[in-house]
């Protein structure tokens, strides 16, 4: 499905989200080395932990939100929080504030914010494309994300580094216009029976209940519940690349020479060796991410799943090898291949056994791999204190190897449902 023969609203956003997203990955990979910095290890970890269980609590309460009062206007609620959060956050860290507690509350809010965000966005793509083009939509939407992936850490290095303020300031402008472009511009795709479903009748606390029962019923799934469970044993080993992954480069290269020409020779410290081997998984990405997905539709779902995860498990054991820069991308080669493997056909598998009413909801609960992932994976800080990095990246591996024998039992109980379905028939 050519980008032309996209939805009205897919074009807003993608332009309106490319923006935002390049500005947000300026100064995003360099927060966990400015947490580790401004409180220590050991402290960054709990702190970025605590973070993320807010982070997951808003992301079930976005799924329902986002079927009960419409992806738009979460969307365009969301894009504000955070766009406020970025701000408050530019001045915590500005030549008249120096308070890093208060920057690290606006960054708990802006990922609290981007949360709510998250299933309302991905609701209103399974609303407006066809089951046959998600797949290439998705994918499409992947890589602009990972276009500003190689963008914005490339001009991060050059602005952020000397000038946080600033670019806390444009992330957060950028928001806001955001906010109000999706607000102007698109339109509500929530079938109009839910959307209008604004008002609750009952306690306030009757909505809760509700939605915990909506979650219970999608929970007794079990198939749908290994698959998070997976997916959040994959998430765990993905998301060290903001997490243990910057601070253990940081550690490991100094001022490492990484090509010699002559008299002429390259090097780097750690920051900028994180830079290049972050631009490269963004590069690589960018690149090739409808290729492989393309690739990927060719085999089984089942088989492209496992081997997705033990390739990740590999690539974050290869890390843990030498320090390298040259096994570092190596190891980010063989960790992006993994990721790209799988980036169209996870929002397809979803969206093929969400029921219409509960597509909010479905994405909700499918998005718990990655903040449930992104809640555990700031243990890996300490751990590098308590064990070593070789024992915490074995574990990190062993842990998505593991994720891999998951998916396994996952499709088997999609080929029995498979076959009683046909038997009843």
């Amino acid at each position: 499905m050519r980008i032309r023969d996209w939805d009205y609203n897919l074009k807003i956003r993608l332009f309106g989200e490319s923006l935002m997203n390049i500005t947000f990955w300026m100064f995003f990979p360099f927060l966990t080395i400015y947490f580790a910095d401004a409180f220590g290890k050991e402290q960054a970890g709990l702190f970025l932990i605590i973070s993320q269980v807010f982070s997951v609590l808003a992301n079930l309460m976005g799924g329902y939100c986002a079927d009960r009062f419409g992806r738009k206007t979460m969307m365009v609620l969301s894009a504000f929080g955070q766009g406020l959060s970025f701000i408050i956050f530019a001045f915590s860290n500005s030549p008249w504030l120096d308070l890093p507690i208060l920057g690290f509350i606006c960054f708990s809010f802006a990922g609290v914010f981007g949360a709510f965000y998250w299933p309302a966005s991905q609701a209103m793509v399974a609303d407006v494309v066809d089951e046959k083009d998600r797949s290439g939509v998705f994918a499409i939407f992947y890589t602009s994300i990972n276009i500003a992936v190689v963008i914005g850490p490339i001009l991060g290095a050059i602005f952020y580094v000397h000038n946080p303020f600033e670019v806390l300031l444009i992330a957060g402008i950028v928001c806001m216009l955001l906010s109000i472009l999706l607000a102007k511009q698109i339109r509500e795709t929530a079938p109009v029976f839910q959307a209008e479903s604004n008002e609750v009748s009952g306690k306030w606390y009757h909505a809760i209940v509700q939605q915990i029962q909506d979650y219970r019923i999608i929970m007794k799934d079990t198939t749908f519940l290994l698959f998070i469970i997976a997916g959040v044993l994959v998430a765990l080993t993905f998301m060290q690349l903001d997490m243990i992954i910057p601070v253990y480069i940081t550690d490991m290269v100094h001022h490492q020479e990484m090509i010699k020409l002559g008299d002429w020779s390259l090097s780097l410290n750690g920051e900028q060796a994180f830079g290049v081997i972050l631009s490269e998984n963004g590069l690589l990405v960018a690149l090739f991410t409808i290729s492989v997905t393309k690739w990927m539709g060719k085999y089984q779902e089942r088989n492209v799943f496992i081997l997705s995860s033990i390739i990740y498990g590999l690539s974050i054991i290869t890390f843990s090898l030498s320090g390298s820069i040259w096994v570092f991308i190596v190891a980010m080669g063989l960790f992006t291949f993994a990721e790209l493997m799988t980036a169209g056909i996870q929002q397809t598998f979803v969206s093929k056994i969400a029921p219409e009413h509960m597509r909010g909801q479905y994405f909700a609960a499918a998005s718990l791999r990655y903040t449930i992932g992104r809640t555990i994976a700031p243990i890996a800080i300490p751990m590098s204190l308590w064990f070593g990095y070789p024992i915490t990246f074995a574990i990190l591996g062993a842990l998505a190897i593991f994720s891999g024998a998951l998916y396994y039992l996952m499709f088997q109980k999609v080929g029995q449902k498979t076959m009683e379905h046909a038997e009843s028939n």
